[in-house]
Parts: C-alpha cells; sequence; structure tokens
C-alpha cells in the first residue's frame, strides 16, 4: 500500500493504492482519493497519515522483536504505585512541607525523595529501611537512583529530630517537639484553609516491639497489644479528626500508660493547631478520675467510653434504670439498615447513655451459647482441665462436691450486657446523637486494625530515638496518603479491598526496548481496578508504545 500522484487535466490528484494480483497480473487499485494534491498539502491530512503509518510500523516492529526474542536491550519495572502515590503525595501538601523544610539544612541529596520512597514503601509492602533501599529497584519513581541507605536513615533521623529550646513550647511530659510535628502543623494549616475547623477529636493508641534496645528512651517494658511483653516497645498514639483524617502523631516510652496521655495530647493539640472548643471521643482505656477533672476543668466536652462490668454505679444503677430504650434505624448503602438503641441515665451531675446494638447482642447470645454448650460436653467427660480454660471459667461456680457446676446466676448477669456499652458525655447532644458520635470512634479502630501493617513496620534497626521517631512518623503519612486515596474513590463510589487495589496498581509494568540505536518504551494493558484508580486521581496514563525522549535516562 502506498500513496500515487495523477494528474488529470490541470491539476494534480493524490491516491491512495495498493497493488492486488488479477489472473496472474499485478494491477493498482486505488482504495481511497485523498483529493487535489495542494489541498492535501494544504490541509497536512498526508503528513498525519505518514505519522500515523510511521508509529504503527514501530508498534509491529517492536511486538515482533519482542516476539522472536531478538531484542538486544531490555529493561522492566513497576510504574502503578509511584504514578498514583506521587499525585497524591504532591496534591496532599506533603512534597511543598517536607522540600520547604528540610531546604535550610542543605542536605547533599533529596530529603523529600528518601521520605516519600519511604512513605510508598510503606503502602506497597512496609518493613525496614533495609528492604525499602532493596525493593526500589524494581519501581520507576523519580529522583531515587542516587539514594543509598545511609540517606534513607539521615532522612528519618531529621524527621525526629529535636527542635531547638526555645520550639520545645507544647510539648508533652513523654516525649518533646520534633521537625514531624513541624510537617503536621504545616499540613494541617494547608487543611483547615481548604477544608475546616477541627471539631471534634478522636485518639487511639498502638504498641510497636523492638527486636532490639529501641533507642535511648523509647525502648521500654510495658503493656504489649502484640502480646510481646518479653520486648521492649514504644507506643504510637495518633489523632484523627472527624472525617477519620490523621491529624497527628504521639510516640512515647513503652511504658507509658493509656490513661496518662490523654490530657498531655490534649493540652497540645490545642496549642499546636489553635484549637479552642473542641470533643474528645476516646475508648474506656484513657478514663480515669482524674483524666475526667482534667478535662471539666479545661472546659472541653468529652464522649468517653465505661467499663460496664468493673465499673461499680454503671453495673449496680445505670445498667438497672427502667427507663425504655430508643430506637433509631440508621441507614447503610449496599447493606441492611442498621437498628441502634439509646437512652439517658444521670446520676447527679454526671451524664450516662446507656447504648445497645440488637444485631451485637444476638452474637453475644450466639457465642455464649456455644460456650455453654461446649462446656456440657466437657462437664459430662471430666473436669479436672475446665479450670484453664478462661472461656469456661466464666460460668463455673466453686465444686460443693467433687465436681464443677455450671453457675446460672453468672449466665444470667452475663446475659445483661449483650450488645450494651456505655458512655460517659458532659454534651448537651441527645443519646442517640452520643451514640453515633462515639460510633465513629469504631472507624478510628478500623483505621488501626486495617493499618497495622502500615504503623508496625518491623524490623526497624535505627538504634537512636530520633530515627525511630522519624521511622513511625513515614507511617503516619502514609495514613495521610491512603485516606486521601480513600476520599476520591469513595467520590468515584468505588470501594475496592485494599490488597486487590495495591495488586492492581503493581501489575502496571512499563518494558523499555533498546533497538537499532532507538529506545521505545512499552506499558502493559490496564486491568482489574486500576484504570478507575487512576480516573479517580485524574491520572493520564502513558501510551501503551512510544519512542523514548532522546535525553530520558533508561529506566
Amino acid at each position: 500500500m502506498f500513496v500515487r500522484e495523477k494528474r488529470i487535466g490541470a491539476y494534480t490528484y493524490v491516491y491512495l493504492v495498493e497493488n492486488v494480483r488479477e489472473g496472474g497480473k499485478t494491477k493498482q487499485r486505488i482504495i481511497k482519493n485523498l483529493g487535489r494534491k495542494e489541498a492535501v498539502a494544504a490541509g497536512g491530512d498526508l503528513d498525519r497519515l505518514a505519522r500515523s503509518a510511521a508509529r504503527l510500523a514501530q508498534r509491529s516492529m517492536i511486538l515482533s522483536l519482542l516476539d522472536d526474542g531478538t531484542v538486544a536491550e531490555l529493561s522492566c519495572v513497576r510504574i502503578g504505585p509511584p504514578l498514583l502515590f506521587e499525585r497524591l503525595w504532591r496534591e496532599s501538601g506533603c512534597r511543598s512541607v517536607v522540600e520547604t523544610l528540610a531546604a535550610g539544612r542543605k542536605f547533599e541529596f533529596a530529603v523529600e525523595r528518601a521520605v516519600f520512597l519511604t512513605v510508598l514503601h510503606r503502602l506497597m509492602v512496609s518493613g525496614s529501611d533495609r528492604s525499602c533501599e532493596v525493593w526500589r529497584a524494581d519501581y520507576r519513581i523519580d529522583r531515587v537512583a542516587e539514594l543509598e541507605l545511609h540517606h534513607l536513615y539521615r532522612a528519618m533521623a531529621w524527621l525526629g529530630e529535636e527542635l531547638p529550646a526555645d520550639g520545645q513550647d507544647a510539648r508533652t511530659p513523654f516525649a518533646p517537639r520534633c521537625v514531624k510535628d513541624l510537617v503536621e502543623e504545616a499540613l494541617f494549616a494547608r487543611r483547615r484553609d481548604l477544608f475546616s475547623e477541627l471539631s471534634v477529636v478522636f485518639m487511639d493508641t498502638t504498641s510497636i516491639y523492638f527486636e532490639g534496645e529501641g533507642g535511648q528512651s523509647l525502648g521500654r517494658r510495658g503493656y504489649s497489644k502484640d502480646h510481646r511483653p518479653d520486648l521492649n516497645q514504644m507506643i504510637v498514639g495518633v489523632v484523627i479528626d472527624q472525617d477519620g483524617r490523621p491529624v497527628c502523631s504521639e510516640m512515647w516510652p513503652g511504658n507509658t500508660a493509656d490513661v496518662t496521655t490523654l490530657i498531655p495530647v490534649i493540652d497540645r493539640l490545642r496549642k499546636r493547631f489553635g484549637i479552642g472548643r473542641v470533643c474528645v471521643v476516646a475508648d474506656r482505656g484513657m478514663i480515669s478520675a482524674a483524666t475526667l477533672a482534667a478535662l471539666e476543668e479545661r472546659g472541653l466536652e468529652y464522649i468517653l467510653g465505661v467499663r460496664e462490668r468493673s465499673t461499680k454505679e454503671v453495673r449496680e444503677v445505670v445498667l438497672a434504670d427502667a427507663a425504655p430504650l430508643v430506637t433509631i434505624t440508621v441507614p447503610r448503602q449496599k447493606r441492611p439498615d442498621t437498628e441502634l438503641q439509646a437512652k439517658e441515665v444521670r446520676l447527679g451531675n454526671v451524664r450516662y447513655i446507656v447504648c445497645r446494638n440488637p444485631a451485637e447482642a444476638e452474637r453475644d447470645a450466639a457465642e455464649r451459647e456455644a460456650i455453654l454448650t461446649s462446656l456440657r460436653v466437657a462437664l459430662s467427660r471430666g473436669d479436672k482441665t475446665l479450670v484453664g480454660n478462661a472461656g469456661y471459667r466464666r460460668y463455673l461456680k466453686t465444686p460443693r462436691g467433687p465436681h464443677f457446676e455450671i453457675d446460672e446466676h453468672r449466665i444470667e448477669d452475663d446475659a445483661r450486657f449483650d450488645g450494651i456499652f456505655v458512655l460517659r458525655t458532659n454534651t448537651t447532644l441527645d443519646p442517640l446523637s452520643v451514640m453515633l458520635r462515639y460510633r465513629e470512634l469504631l472507624t478510628v479502630e478500623q483505621v488501626f486494625r486495617t493499618a497495622k501493617s502500615l504503623l508496625a513496620t518491623r524490623p526497624i534497626y535505627h538504634q537512636s530515638d530520633a530515627a525511630i521517631r522519624g521511622h513511625a512518623f513515614c507511617s503516619v503519612l502514609a495514613l495521610i496518603l491512603r485516606k486521601d486515596l480513600e476520599e476520591r474513590l469513595a467520590a468515584a463510589n468505588l470501594k475496592p479491598e485494599w490488597a486487590e487495589l495495591l495488586r492492581d496498581l503493581d501489575r502496571r509494568q512499563q518494558v523499555e526496548v533498546a533497538h537499532d540505536g532507538k529506545r521505545f518504551i512499552l506499558r502493559t494493558p490496564t486491568t482489574g481496578v486500576a484504570g478507575k484508580l487512576f480516573q479517580a486521581a485524574s491520572i493520564a496514563l502513558p501510551p501503551n508504545i512510544r519512542a523514548a525522549k532522546p535525553d530520558a535516562v533508561p529506566a
């Protein structure tokens, strides 16, 4: 197939023709009359056709070379995660904030690139900075080729570096103010300008254990939520706003009790971010008489969980109140509506809200019955090993004879707590609103559960408090990017599983082929949820096949 000119009278015409064989002879057959030559040239149609044909020829050539295995040079890297999270890193303000703070230090390497590389690693696989330094070789990440492991260590130490003495205002008794606090404050100031004031805060904590000592002061023995009391650990606390976005983080020695942390964190929060009126929502592990008195003294509103079974006035008076519960139906998208119940009980000036979830009550009753059924079978076989089973022991009573017996009173008492949780608050919200606000804390707890791999970035090989703090803070930055992505997906009505999302992103690869002095870049097709992810983030993917720029550095 080719282009042919033919003069007819005073004009020259351009045709797209092909050679065909008819009756043993080769003839030319016109496929398309492109028009008069001067009109075709003026409109640029012929040039566009030539460029299109050249591209098609390149595609055919590259694909045939790959097919027969004659490509001399070929390299392959993953491009999906860097493309997506680089955009979120920039638009969330993380990139500009880190660059601005690092600018005055005159580092000889790109600190912002080292921090982003670490954050991206946490989002994809998590782990130590040593594994990050090896992992990055499989990815096309801008301007990280020159980074070495000691650069990552120095970036972590910079994030956790203590501020000078004149920058220690509003520190807590457990930890100094660090560079990472300046990052959090700059990000919050940007969000406050774009969105709204902070009015509700949720706080929760987790523990991270160390294989080694855990720095100069952070690594301490304490109550381990990872069930490793034999190892030193640190406590990481995260404060989240009413939209589920991380506001700030705190890192304390591993022997710091949750009940002692709430007031210092709230005081620091108000001072750091200029917050006046705020409602604190926290779980029962944060409650003590001193905590409640301090919140009242500061004039702060609170909604706090109560230990229903161990708090005597709640167990004996509040739960015995005869007033009926009020029912509300909470609509849920694509799932059955949730039915909840609540009522107010006042003891003097103290306001309690008794809440009940009927669905959870059914589950609690079913679980108890399953335990009792198993217990009755075990009793029929002998009872010597029953005391060692905590699930059984709660329903047994001391035997009068030679054998243990099931305590019916304990069963009846246990049933009183089915689906029940009790809150203490000094707000003026109605009971159902208090309950719904506290249930938002469950979302925060869910963030902690699903993000455990982000926060618990073991093993940690750092030996200084500063580097450990920076290492843990990169996990908080990863949470910020994850939340940003989840909001974009929700706006696009997408709800992919996080593991599925990461798998589809990781499948996006870029192959660079060198042949006859030219380089071409091929991109794997977009499949699964990845295409919608890039649309939600407003990212235009590169063409499937394109010529590499002459000055481009090979991937």
